[in-house]
């Protein structure tokens, strides 16, 4: 019965992952948590990065041609500077503090969003600043917990990207993203020969879901997809604000 729920756990967050890498990014951090639901947190991070990577590969091919060029200029560099902070300080920091602290911010910028008036017009020029400090956020916390969604979407949902490029822009960062997390999970022992094994089996419904994806960003109107977007962000915010509570023994 247990290496049942396991699996069915490990299949439905494979095809969150999936999913993800097909334009869809926030809805991969859920995919952690599910996890989690019947290993440790430490031991899912790692058996589902070769899963994301072998994603990353389908998403690359199926958004080769929508992207933002600058955008991926100024958060990938950051978020390689984001991950080797993380490699540093991963036994430092308690993950709990830094689940509360980033679904804070997310929540707050979701809840922003939904309650101000839509603003219109052309996609904004994406400024360096702050995509530097947000594309580092990124990759610290996508190194840590896979949770790379919140502050990459606080920087790129305000500049108001065509759909598909919105979506191809994130699969490519995050593809960049996973493989340079690659050596440090392995060299902290999170990425290791027996999860492997487990991970190739997972990655065959995530590869499937891919294009699950891609075909739910093409059929959903705009609107809906970033109303979906936001409102993916403002509950994963929730989970994480819940989980750095009851981590940190608050409640």
């Amino acid at each position: 019965m247990e290496m049942l729920g396991f699996w069915a756990a490990a299949v439905i967050a494979a095809v969150l992952v999936g999913m993800a890498k097909g334009g869809i990014p926030v809805i991969g951090m859920l995919s952690v948590p599910v996890l989690s639901l019947v290993i440790s947190p430490v031991t899912a991070a790692g058996l589902l990065l070769p899963v994301y990577i072998v994603s990353d590969m389908f998403g690359l091919w199926a958004y080769r041609r929508s992207y933002d060029r600058r955008v991926l200029a100024i958060i990938v560099p950051a978020a390689m500077v984001g991950i080797f902070i993380g490699w540093l300080l991963v036994r430092i920091v308690p993950e709990q503090a830094l689940a509360l602290v980033i679904g804070t911010v997310g929540a707050a910028f979701a809840l922003n969003l939904m309650l101000r008036r839509p603003a219109g017009g052309p996609p904004r020029q994406p400024k360096l600043a702050p995509g530097l400090f947000w594309g580092a956020a990124t990759g610290f916390t996508s190194f840590v917990s896979h949770s790379g969604a919140p502050p990459y979407q606080i920087y790129v949902l305000p500049l108001r990207l065509e759909k598909a490029a919105y979506a191809g822009t994130a699969t490519i960062a995050f593809a960049f993203i996973n493989a340079a997390k690659l050596i440090p999970y392995w060299q902290l022992g999170q990425v290791n020969l027996e999860n492997l094994q487990t991970a190739l089996i997972l990655a065959i419904p995530a590869s499937a879901a891919v294009f699950l994806g891609v075909w739910l960003v093409k059929v959903m109107p705009t609107h809906v997809f970033f109303r979906f977007i936001v409102w993916s962000l403002l509950l994963v915010s929730l989970k994480l604000i819940w989980d750095g509570v009851h981590g940190l023994g608050w409640v």
